[in-house]
């Protein structure tokens, strides 16, 4: 009971980050070509400069906290220090100030550096947590899939409550789109604000680590690691895969679906709009982490992550071929159902997959580097991010899609834009990163292997500890 506690407790975490990324993933693009006011091309230039300055500063945050010594942990004690600050620049990200174009591209890149860098203070050590909270491989696939469990879950709930959140208060207080999109955010922020602080409490480290060398010699064992390298690549591609469908959604349906479509669902008309889309995907993402743990069980975790890659490529193909009639449309539903089943098997496989990039790290060069790994993690899922976001809005622009206007009415390129960044596009990433991971060597006979000495390694040091201590007390 008391690690089912934790583990739950861990979940909070996520759950809390989570309703940000997607919040920021989805619907930041759209917000700040068609409401805040900024043009396409400097939009794209935003996200992308942002996000490479929050990807660039994770392994700096992973260095520090792996060197963070207190009596609540190495990685705890930050859920704690910066909840209030994570809050605070989520609501300041969403603010539309009374400026002109210059100043508000101006508060635009303040706020949202600041906001990552933020949101790198917090997550990074969060996720370095798996490495410490359990020394048991199998249970760090559990831990991962409570974790990723409750991300989808504050996914969905921040995804289903967007919209309506924001229609409530541009409706009814009289604050304008922008206003609405503010105070939408406040809410957000006050319960991604509580989570992380019962995190904190229902959580404990269990595994002590030390570094006991250089920064130098741990990006150098870092640089150094094999499993690493091909693993940020097929972890970039599988956050690009998620990024590019999903910064395109709120784009598809304003033009490609139209905002009064509908569907049929089981003999009942039901309006089809994109936070239905998204929302109903997130809970398809729980499917898949409650389905993940029996799956890696059965298939491996590179094996697994091979045969998710290859179906996503088949199903996003086939995402393009699906009429805009009330039956293509439900074709299009239970695809995004299909598709977010498989990636939420993924997300926690990634996870443990780092854990195990880790525990290679510590077993080959006598390095505690877990902070330092995992916030390559938070670095290529940024990274997924940053050219994802940018590339749907440059791919927009080039091929002329229009923001101003009394009648939006978009050309043919940029409707078929927006049909391929949600099948071909994706399709080709997903390839890649299938590609990727064929050449991952730690199979789940050498992770065992490695787990092994690594607890015999570690009882070793704390006997000789201990037995020093007794012959200076002698």
């Amino acid at each position: 009971m008391h690690n089912l506690k934790r583990k739950i407790g861990y979940g909070f975490g996520d759950m809390a980050s989570s309703m940000f990324w997607k919040i920021f993933s989805y619907y930041l693009p759209f917000f700040y070509s068609n409401v805040f006011g900024l043009t396409l091309v400097d939009a794209g230039v935003l996200v992308m400069a942002t996000r490479i300055w929050d990807a660039v500063s994770d392994p700096m945050m992973g260095i520090v906290a792996d060197r963070t010594n207190t009596r609540m942990g190495k990685y705890r004690p930050y859920l704690l220090w910066f909840a209030g600050p994570f809050a605070i620049c989520g609501i300041l990200l969403f603010t539309t100030p009374d400026f002109a174009y210059t100043g508000k591209l101006i508060w635009a890149y303040v706020t949202y550096i600041l906001m990552m860098t933020v949101y790198t203070g917090i997550n990074v050590p969060y996720g370095a947590m798996l490495g410490v909270i359990t020394d048991d491989p199998k249970q760090k696939t559990v831990y991962s899939s409570f974790r990723m469990f409750f991300a989808y879950g504050g996914s969905f709930i921040a995804l289903a409550a967007w919209e309506p959140l924001c229609s409530f208060f541009t409706n009814n207080f009289g604050l304008g789109v922008a206003g609405g999109w503010q105070w939408s955010m406040v809410v957000i922020a006050a319960v991604c604000l509580a989570l992380f602080i019962i995190c904190f409490f229902m959580t404990k480290e269990v595994v002590k680590t030390k570094s006991s060398v250089g920064v130098g010699s741990d990006f150098k064992a870092l640089l150094s690691n094999k499993p690493w390298w091909i693993l940020i690549a097929a972890a970039l591609c599988f956050n690009l895969f998620n990024t590019v469908r999903g910064a395109t959604v709120a784009y598809f349906f304003a033009d490609v679906i139209g905002s009064d479509a509908n569907m049929w669902l089981f003999g009942l008309t039901v309006l089809f709009y994109s936070g239905l889309f998204l929302s109903i995907g997130e809970v398809a993402n729980m499917v898949g982490v409650a389905l993940a743990v029996p799956v890696v069980d059965k298939f491996g975790k590179k094996n697994t992550f091979m045969l998710v890659n290859a179906s996503l490529v088949v199903l996003s193909v086939l995402f393009f071929f699906l009429p805009v009639t009330p039956v293509g449309m439900f074709g299009m539903l239970m695809f995004q159902i299909i598709i977010s089943v498989l990636t939420g098997i993924m997300s926690p496989l990634v996870w443990a997959m780092y854990a195990d990039v880790a525990d290679y790290s510590e077993h080959k060069y006598h390095t505690a580097s877990t902070g330092l790994i995992f916030s390559s993690s938070s670095m290529a899922q940024k990274f997924g991010g940053a050219i994802g976001g940018a590339a749907v809005l440059w791919l927009l622009s080039a091929c002329g899609y229009v923001t101003t206007g009394d009648a939006l009415i978009q050309p043919q390129g940029a409707i078929s834009c927006l049909w391929s960044l949600m099948s071909f596009i994706p399709a080709c990433v997903a390839f890649i990163a299938m590609c990727a991971i064929y050449f991952y060597p730690l199979t789940t006979e050498k992770v065992k292997t490695i787990a092994d000495a690594l607890r015999e390694r570690r009882s070793a040091a704390a006997a000789a500890v201990a037995d020093n201590f007794n012959d200076v007390n002698n």
